[in-house]
């Protein structure tokens, strides 16, 4: 019996698939998948999981599995803090679908909304570290860290490999730092800064602020010492110890990073949460991630967009330096405004008042004549307690308090903004002492002199109604799946149920701390175990590690795996990735951040791996193949059916095949990438598994592997053992698993192969009826395309001028977020309509695209000059076309409210088309002032 939500989640009802299936030729939904997908890799089977139920059965069951979660008092430290979430931002951010279901920025027009709010992140995070440049986001500090690592080397003059790290940074950074820096040759040499000589020759100094003891550190003389012998500086720095303690910047360090996870963000058992990556002038265009600029629309006005080398990873393929294509935006908006909701003085009340409560444990331990290690401190006091520190913790636990056991003699505890006075009685209690008297901050660390956070920006909403407006002014100004399709190929934007967002606001899921001990997390681990085990069943592999939080670093986390099996059978020599033309541009990232040496594969003039090309690669490079990249079904939205001749070529030669997951939404309940060939493939929960976007994340990137590769998954970073981590928390970003965990427990096996014949259903409908308009570029077995498919724009741009761009601008007017433009092929648009969509937005796509091609014919035919139509000027604002002049050739109606256009629903676009080229020639990545936008 099919579950009640699956014709929730599936847009086309039976009927209207009927009459899809009549436009393209087929009588069922099985002969069509029949027809599309080359039987060499056609499953006939059902997936072995629990048959689909309801959503209040689904609710249900998530109860009694979070009720196994244990919510304490988390005083652990190590980057990961309570904190509240201001209401209104939880309720009109976190929860909004107008902020959780957009897509990356990538149609800035769109996009002002969340582009304004994360140029207030980076105008947070320079103001609060003191340097020129911040990012739009990291995944988490363990890999902000890891990218201030190679963004060192690349600057730095120094030819040493050595990385010098302090002794006090996190454990956690510390294993992500040792993964990513060995397959690139660089020696990561651990110091205790206070006391130990510098090496004569290194490109870099890691230093954290404060330490994971708790310490504050005058750093000043380390990084003159460090300047002195060529290297860069980073810090790891708590933004909100910032607010007291003097800024980096102040001190002439070169980078940043961190996490702004204590800014409103849930702990969520390790994530997602926003890390953070700052540089000193000089450095900005080395910065890898996203960076949002300012630059001006058509009309002369100020407008954001994402500037320089923010699509690097497509563009620079395996020469890009970093993997890093994923930024978290929903939680960097979500840290952005909590900044705004307390402005400087309420940030600085907050460091204060945990900085007191830090000092009253501090003052109570050393009266009852405790040793501490440190002084200054800042949240965190460290204990010395020979043999007592597991009696102190079980004793602090048991008044339901979490403290970290730093080893058999030391205790370490850390304030938050959470932290009451019965904590503090709990903690003190646990070591047999009693409260002192309580006393002022800590004091006597580097003092903070410099004002911060000065734009009127983080002065005005601190009422609850200016916030809730402020809020509600920047979504409106965008565009996500609440207004309507958002087509977008390779990037698979489909329904996210409220039933699958609804538990990650749950105490029990939100509010446990990432190292918390084991009794408290139970449920997390059997969420985690389940969705494995399906993830497995369904890729058809033999074991699954859902702890990279983004694709990019599920790709890494492969290739890491195939590079670990490799030295494992003493043939550490093999390191050519081959990868065809066509992949993500992630794929040639990720290898090169692996160690390998990346060789180009052909395709042929239908898309298509070329396998006379690979023959001859893999006969070059035989005794050194390590492995091969393919997407599946290909970048060109087509079932390949040379897939498994490619994958016994590979093996055959002694290497391993890594299938890119991202078009897995093509394959589930049909092929099983783990059966055809594949050895390792990663998933992208954030598009066939129902994590929604988040404006350009959170996203999760779960890596799958054959059983000859599970011993070489990512491991626990705090546990020791020969084994690399990819992100800071076991299991990544696990806040959000109950998200995909929900929509796989309540879709079945039946529901899940729908929905992938469904999305083919729905592509090669709209394949088929803009066929005759625009030309398909590539095609499967019978005629017919996977997921996705390509409209080749060249020719209409060659005999018209009419662009890409110019399509893609004209599409807002008709309220349509573009299809993905120039991916894979330069001059195209990617079409990706999912199976959520019904056949009613599908034909208003459809209508919107016929009747811009009508325009283009205008075009064409002269009746509108080629630099004065409505595309040339798309998108048109509602300030454009009530301006009291019009001079253009074409009526405000046609303007405005092209055909099919509902004029009681009008999406506006509030800026004109944006100049890019502008903003990356006069690069301002932090809040304008306001005269900016007078008018």
């Amino acid at each position: 019996m099919t579950s009640p939500f699956v014709p929730r989640h599936i847009g086309p009802d039976p009927d209207e698939q009927t009459h899809m299936l009549k436009a393209i030729g087929y009588g069922s939904v099985e002969d069509l998948m029949d027809a599309a997908i080359p039987e060499v890799i056609r499953w006939h089977g059902e997936l072995d999981l629990p048959a689909g139920i309801s959503e209040p059965e689904t609710i249900a069951e998530l109860r009694e599995i979070a009720s196994r979660n244990r919510v304490a008092t988390p005083m652990i430290g190590l980057g990961y803090y309570g904190t509240h979430t201001p209401a209104v931002i939880k309720r009109n951010v976190l929860e909004n679908p107008a902020w959780y279901t957009a897509y990356t920025p990538y149609q800035p027009e769109i996009s002002q909304g969340r582009l304004e709010a994360l140029l207030n992140f980076q105008t947070m995070v320079t103001d609060l570290t003191g340097l020129a440049t911040a990012n739009a986001s990291m995944l988490d500090e363990a890999t902000a860290v890891a990218e201030a690592m190679t963004l060192a080397r690349r600057a730095s003059k120094s030819k040493s490999n050595v990385y010098v790290v302090d002794a006090d940074t996190f454990p956690q950074t510390l294993a992500v730092l040792r993964t990513r820096a060995e397959p690139l040759g660089i020696e990561v040499r651990v110091i205790d800064v206070e006391n130990d000589e510098l090496p004569e020759e290194f490109f870099g100094l890691h230093l954290q602020y404060p330490g994971a003891s708790g310490a504050v550190r005058d750093h000043e003389p380390l990084v003159e010492a460090a300047h002195a012998k060529g290297a860069l500086v980073a810090v790891a720095a708590d933004l909100l110890a910032l607010t007291l303690l003097r800024e980096p910047g102040a001190i002439g360090v070169d980078i940043a990073a961190g996490t702004t996870q204590r800014f409103g963000v849930p702990l969520g058992f390790g994530g997602p949460h926003a890390g953070y990556l700052a540089v000193r002038a000089g450095l900005e265009r080395s910065l890898p991630g996203r960076l949002v600029g300012v630059s001006k629309d058509a009309d002369g006005a100020p407008a954001y967009r994402l500037a320089l080398q923010t699509r690097e990873q497509h563009i620079r393929r395996e020469k890009a330096t970093s993997n890093i294509c994923t930024a978290q935006v929903l939680l960097a908006v979500m840290a952005s405004m909590y900044a705004v909701y307390h402005g400087p003085q309420g940030l600085k009340a907050i460091a204060e008042g945990v900085s007191a409560n830090a000092a009253r444990i501090w003052a109570s331990l050393h009266e009852a004549g405790i040793e501490l290690q440190q002084n200054p401190y800042f949240d965190t006091v460290t204990a010395i307690v020979p043999g007592r520190a597991a009696g102190i913790v079980a004793a602090a636990a048991e008044s339901g308090v979490d403290l970290r056991l730093v080893d058999a003699d030391r205790v370490s505890i850390s304030v938050d903004e959470t932290t009451t006075a019965e904590h503090i009685a709990a903690v003190v209690a646990a070591f047999g002492a009693d409260l002192a008297a309580a006393r002022g901050a800590s004091g006597g660390w580097p003092v903070r002199e410099s004002d911060f956070l000065t734009h009127p920006v983080f002065n005005t909403h601190h009422s609850e109604t200016n916030m809730l407006r402020y809020l509600r002014k920047l979504s409106d100004r965008d565009y996500a799946l609440d207004r309507g399709m958002i087509p977008l190929g390779s990037c698979t934007m489909k329904l996210n149920a409220t039933t699958e967002m609804e538990p990650v606001s749950w105490p029990e899921f939100a509010n446990i701390h990432p190292f918390a001990p084991a009794s408290r997390t139970q449920g997390y681990e059997a969420l985690v175990a389940q969705l494995e085990a399906w993830l497995a069943e369904i890729t058809g592999y033999d074991a699954v590690s859902v702890q990279p939080n983004a694709g990019s670093q599920g790709e890494l986390a492969g290739l890491l795996a195939i590079r670990g099996y490799h030295r494992s059978r003493g043939e550490a020599h093999r390191d050519v990735c081959l990868i065809p033309s066509s992949a993500h541009g992630t794929n040639a990232a990720s290898a090169v951040m692996a160690g390998m040496r990346v060789v180009v594969v052909a395709c042929d003039a239908d898309g298509n791996v070329d396998l006379a090309d690979l023959d001859a690669k893999i006969e070059k490079h035989r005794d050194a193949l390590s492995a091969i990249m393919v997407t599946y079904p290909s970048t060109h939205g087509v079932y390949e059916t040379s897939i498994a001749d490619l994958c016994a070529k590979v093996h055959e030669a002694g290497g391993q095949v890594y299938v890119d997951g991202a078009n897995l939404n093509a394959l589930v309940g049909f092929a099983k990438p783990g059966k055809f060939g594949a050895d390792v493939s990663h998933l992208n929960l954030h598009k066939t598994f129902c994590i929604p976007h988040g404006g350009g994340g959170p996203g999760v990137g779960p890596v799958a592997v054959r059983q000859h590769l599970a011993e070489f998954l990512p491991g626990n970073p705090l546990e020791p053992g020969d084994h690399h981590a990819v992100s800071a928390a076991a299991h990544g970003s696990a806040g959000i698993l109950p998200i995909s965990w929900a929509y796989l427990r309540m879709m079945g096996p039946d529901g899940l192969a729908a929905a992938t014949a469904t999305a083919v259903l729905a592509a090669n409908y709209v394949a088929a009826r803009l066929r005759e308009h625009y030309p398909v570029l590539y095609a499967g077995n019978n005629g017919l395309v996977a997921h996705e498919c390509i409209l080749d724009l060249r020719p209409i741009t060659k005999a018209t001028g009419v662009s890409v761009d110019d399509v893609a601008k004209r599409l807002i007017d008709y309220g349509f977020h573009a299809p993905t433009m120039s991916f894979p092929v330069a001059g195209t648009l990617m079409v990706e309509p999912t199976e959520s969509e019904d056949l009613a937005e599908l034909d208003r796509f459809v209508a919107a695209m016929i009747a811009i091609k009508g325009e283009i014919d205008q075009v064409a035919a002269g009746v509108w000059p080629k630099d004065d139509n409505p595309l040339a000027n798309a998108p048109h604002t509602a300030s454009a076309v009530s301006a009291d002049e019009w001079d253009h050739p074409y009526p405000r109606s046609v303007a405005g409210f092209p055909e099919g256009v509902d004029r009681t629903a009008k999406y506006w676009p509030p800026v004109r088309r944006i100049d890019g080229a502008y903003g990356d020639r006069n690069l301002v990545c932090s809040c304008p002032s306001p005269e900016a936008f007078e008018s």
